[in-house]
C-alpha cells in the first residue's frame, strides 16, 4: 500500500482514483471544484484536500489528470502547487495529455527539487477509466518508472515505458494521429454505406471479422448509425490534441496532412454546436454535407 495524491476529478480522474483506493492506497485527492473532491472521498473512502500542495504532503506519488499545460502548470507550481508540498524522492506521475516540451519542463523541475517525474498519458476513454483498463504510455528514468508502476496498475490493462520524459506525451500524438484517420475513414465508409442503402450493422458485423477491424468501428459504428454523440471523448479535447500534434510536427519536420484536414472537419463539428460531441461525430459532418446538396 503506497500513500497517493491525485489533483484532477474529471471524467479520468474521477475512476482512476477510486481504482486506487479500491488496489489498497491511501488517497488524498484535490479537483478546481471542492464539492466533486468532496463527493469523490465520500463515495470511496479517500481524503479531500483544501489545495494541491495539501494533497501532496507526505505522498509518495502524486497522480495528475488535468486538462492542458497551463492547468498543469497551476497545479504544480506556486505556494500552493503540488511540488511545494512534496517530499524528497517522492514521484509526480503526469496523466495529462500534454505537449513534450512541458514533460521536459516539469522533469527537470522536478529533477532539480530532488523528485522523481513520469508522463504518463493514457489511452481507453471514459469506459477504460471506470473499468481500469487504460492503456498508459510512459515516458521518464528507468528506475523511477520501476517504482510508481506498481500503482498505475491500478488502472492500466497496459502500460510501458517508451523512453526519457516526453516520450509518453509524444507516443500519446501518435495514438491521436491515428484515432483521428481512422475515425474520418470510418464516417466516410458508413456514411458511404448508408447512401448505398445498406444496413450499416449487418455490413460491420461482416467487415469487422477481416482487414477493416478497429477499436472505432467495434465500440462506435452503431452509435453512428443512430446519429447518437452525446457521450465519450469530445470534440472540444480532440482539437486541443490534434493542435499538440500539429505544433510538434512543425518543430519536428512530419508531415501530416490527412491530420492537419481531420483537425479541420472537427472545427466544423463545432460550429455545427458538437464541441462535446464524441469524436465519432465526423459522420455528422458528412450527412450534414449530404442533406445541402
Amino acid at each position: 500500500m503506497a500513500k497517493v495524491a491525485f489533483i484532477g476529478l474529471g471524467v479520468m480522474g474521477y475512476p482512476m482514483a477510486g481504482h486506487l483506493v479500491k488496489a489498497g492506497h491511501s488517497v488524498t485527492v484535490w479537483n478546481r471544484t471542492a464539492e466533486k473532491a468532496g463527493k469523490w472521498a465520500a463515495q470511496h473512502g479517500g481524503t479531500a484536500a483544501a489545495s494541491p500542495k495539501e494533497a501532496a504532503m507526505g505522498a509518495e506519488f502524486v497522480m495528475a489528470c488535468v486538462g492542458n499545460d497551463d492547468d498543469l502548470r497551476s497545479v504544480v507550481y506556486g505556494d500552493t502547487g503540488a511540488f511545494a508540498g512534496m517530499q524528497k524522492n517522492a514521484v509526480f506521475v503526469d496523466h495529462t495529455t500534454a505537449s513534450a516540451d512541458v514533460a521536459r519542463e516539469l522533469y527537470a523541475k522536478a529533477k532539480a527539487a530532488g523528485l522523481g517525474f513520469v508522463d504518463a498519458p493514457v489511452s481507453g476513454g471514459q469506459a477504460g477509466a471506470e473499468n481500469g483498463q487504460l492503456t498508459i504510455m510512459c515516458g521518464g528514468e528507468a528506475e523511477v518508472y520501476e517504482r510508481v508502476k506498481p500503482v498505475i496498475q491500478s488502472y492500466a490493462k497496459m502500460q510501458a515505458l517508451l523512453g526519457e520524459a516526453g516520450a509518453g506525451q509524444l507516443t500519446k500524438m501518435v495514438n491521436q494521429i491515428c484515432i483521428a484517420g481512422l475515425v474520418q475513414g470510418l464516417s466516410e465508409a458508413l456514411a458511404f454505406g448508408r447512401a448505398a442503402g445498406l444496413d450499416i450493422v449487418k455490413v460491420v458485423e461482416v467487415i469487422s471479422k477481416g482487414a477493416a477491424q478497429s477499436w472505432q468501428m467495434d465500440n462506435r459504428h452503431k452509435t453512428m448509425a443512430e446519429s447518437k454523440f452525446e457521450f465519450g471523448f469530445a470534440v472540444d479535447w480532440m482539437r486541443k490534441d490534434l493542435g499538440i500534434c500539429l505544433a510538434e510536427a512543425r518543430r519536428n519536420g512530419a508531415s501530416l496532412p490527412v491530420t492537419a484536414a481531420v483537425d479541420q472537419y472537427y472545427a466544423e463539428v463545432q460550429q455545427m454546436g458538437g464541441g462535446r460531441w464524441d469524436t465519432s461525430s465526423l459522420i455528422a459532418r458528412l450527412e450534414a454535407k449530404k442533406t445541402k446538396r
